[in-house]
């Protein structure tokens, strides 16, 4: 019973630890984007591409995961990787979507406010959804799929009069292909969390936290080659420094932007997939829906943002869209529960009877 709580303990420990890096990243990571646009940033690919570029210090926990698995184990039985060939090949698959989707999430910050990118953002847990249920065969409560109607009722309310919050220099071209791409983005991203999660559902050991980051290592690498390969095409490495000497607020801040940038988005990586191991993929789509006040009331605050009454009520449904999926959640595991108490009730009247 101790070591089962301890275990439970240590558990729920790291979910939080995850949640955190999270929703620093899921925050910081959009808002750190637009402020890289807004001050001279005009490179699509680049933004992409700071997205997973910092997927190496995935091999600072490694390694140390490594030399201790070494000394446990003979140095000649101890494996540099603890996943299977069809789990190398899984990740590089979704290492690839996560590179579109780093593309496509790219066009908001680049095009739109945050406060409207975020918004949209929130529909990823409709489409995270829509993809568990396809591929996970997770099952959804009248209230998940409440929650999944109202969500995508946000963004549709937003597009009634999304050019009222347009930037300024954006042409209404700019500004729809912005809101399209965003979309596609939520899309690409329910996605791969859904893909994630499959991994680890058919993995054919037993997924410890150490094969969550060998998973996403891999997935960081595929995403990083995706995107610098778009950067080749498009000529950014070549137009960094010249970029760079015309940012607004200097060279130097530039380069520190850009690091940052890859450091913010890196934990938010982290943080999803070990939300995903440790949880669901649905929760890290509630944690994001959660976090979108927080996000909109940054924008506000740090960029002057427009909030209109659109806004407000797109914030509106999306939070009755977490509660709805929160409480069917609440609801689905109370019934679980009564299930199994009358399963357990009923073979112990069967048991007696056959005594």
């Amino acid at each position: 019973k101790l070591y089962y709580r301890l275990a439970k303990m240590k558990k729920f420990s790291l979910l939080i630890l995850n949640i955190i890096m999270f929703s620093i990243g899921n925050c910081g990571g959009p808002l750190i984007s637009r402020f890289y646009f807004i001050h001279g940033g005009q490179r699509i690919w680049l933004s992409s591409w700071l997205q997973t570029i910092a997927c190496p210090l995935i091999l600072i926990p490694l390694s140390i995961s490594y030399f201790h698995r070494r000394k446990i184990e003979s140095p000649a039985t101890a494996k540099i990787l603890s996943i299977t060939r069809r789990e190398i090949i899984g990740s590089i698959g979704v290492g690839i979507i996560a590179g579109l989707d780093g593309y496509f999430m790219s066009w908001g910050p680049a095009k739109l406010p945050v406060s409207t990118s975020s918004l949209i953002n929130a529909t990823q847990l409709a489409f995270t959804a829509l993809f568990a249920v396809l591929l996970v065969k997770q099952k959804l409560t009248v209230y998940s799929k409440l929650s999944v109607f109202l969500l995508i009722a946000g963004a549709a309310t937003l597009a009634v009069r999304g050019n009222g919050d347009r930037p300024a220099g954006v042409s209404v071209k700019e500004y729809v292909i912005g809101f399209v791409m965003t979309v596609m983005g939520a899309v690409c991203f329910g996605l791969m969390v859904s893909l994630i999660e499959l991994i680890y559902i058919k993995a054919k050991n037993a997924i410890s936290y150490t094969m969550v980051l060998e998973i996403q290592l891999i997935i960081g690498v595929s995403a990083t080659v995706f995107c610098t390969i778009g950067m080749i095409i498009n000529n950014d490495f070549q137009a960094i420094p010249k970029e760079a000497t015309q940012y607004e607020i200097g060279e130097a801040k530039y380069y520190l932007v850009l690091i940052w940038c890859a450091i913010i988005w890196q934990l938010a990586l982290l943080g999803l997939v070990g939300v995903i191991f440790y949880s669901s993929s649905l929760l890290s789509g509630i944690i994001g829906a959660f976090l979108l006040p927080v996000t909109e009331i940054l924008a506000i605050v740090l960029f002057h943002e427009k909030f209109q009454v659109e806004k407000g009520i797109a914030i509106f449904l999306a939070l009755c869209g977490f509660v709805s999926y929160f409480y069917g959640e609440i609801e689905q595991s109370k019934k679980e529960k009564r299930d199994n108490f009358m399963d357990d009730h009923l073979n112990f009247i069967v048991l007696h009877q056959n005594d």
